[in-house]
């Protein structure tokens, strides 16, 4: 079973996209790994490309505009730019450890479809 974590929000947007505590908690050991780790942010963003038309992206950030969409989950700061906050708004950040499927998945419910590989979509 999977289980949400509860975000603060920090702006008046809704959540563009929520991380699962084991999500939360894996960027969180993540981010202590990382020089600077405590100055930096899990910034979830839409490209265009892919071969389903938009791409996932996930980065560490240091550096945030003034039109981002924050919010913290389980002491995690989430970044999402208004773009990409649009074609996110509903999806959940999971990440799952074991020998299939391992590593962070995005279930997006403005998805239409996907590709096979599971990092793009339209």
């Amino acid at each position: 079973m999977t289980t949400m974590t509860t975000s603060v929000q920090i702006g008046k947007k809704p959540d563009p996209v929520t991380l699962t505590e084991s999500a939360s908690s894996k960027v969180a050991q993540l981010l202590s790994e990382e020089d600077g780790g405590e100055e930096l942010a899990l910034r979830v963003a839409v490209k265009p490309g892919g071969c389903s038309g938009y791409s996932y992206e996930m980065f560490f950030d240091a550096e945030l505009a003034e039109d981002d969409v924050v919010r913290q989950f389980g002491g995690v700061k989430v970044v999402v730019d208004p773009a990409s906050a649009e074609l996110l708004t509903g999806a959940t950040l999971d990440y799952s450890d074991g020998l299939q499927g391992a590593g962070f998945h995005i279930t997006n419910p403005n998805a239409t479809r996907t590709c096979g590989c599971g990092s793009s979509f339209s």
